[in-house]
């Protein structure tokens, strides 16, 4: 297993927060898995029960993919896409990241998966230390008299 290609901080940037769930794109994990992206949701449509229910999977809408590209090109200074997309992405959350396993049945799949679930136990960790340090300084403040507790 190439360890290069499977770094936490290079997974850790393809996580997403999309109405408000921390996601990965399809294309995102294809490319981690060395499938084409055609073929993965080939294979998650084929086992559509897996995946139902917005807590497995979503397919973002072209407002939330214009907006994602957007930002992602302001911190990238290239793109990759050609052209328009005939379908829109599908965004897995952690649980259906992890349902991906049962779907994608390679060694690759299983080692990528691992790294995958790693990465978002990390953000997860970070979301909700950020989280706590939020509300911990907003009651500093308001038990003070000079902010507003929310």
């Amino acid at each position: 297993m190439n360890s290069s290609i499977l770094k936490q901080t290079r997974i850790e940037s393809l996580i997403h927060e999309i109405r408000g769930q921390k996601v990965m794109l399809d294309f995102d994990l294809a490319e981690l898995y060395q499938v084409e992206t055609k073929r993965l949701k080939e294979s998650v449509r084929r086992n559509i029960e897996r995946f139902e229910g917005d807590d497995f999977m979503f397919e973002l809408t072209s407002e939330e993919y214009n907006s994602l590209i957007i930002s992602l090109r302001s911190q990238i200074a290239t793109s990759n896409e050609r052209g328009g997309r005939r379908h829109m992405p599908f965004a897995f959350t952690e649980q259906g990241v992890a349902m991906l396993s049962s779907v994608l049945k390679s060694e690759r799949a299983i080692q990528v998966n691992r790294s995958i679930i790693r990465a978002f136990v990390i953000a997860n960790k970070n979301t909700t230390a950020t989280d706590e340090r939020s509300i911990f300084l907003c009651f500093c403040f308001s038990s003070r008299g000079s902010g507003v507790f929310i």
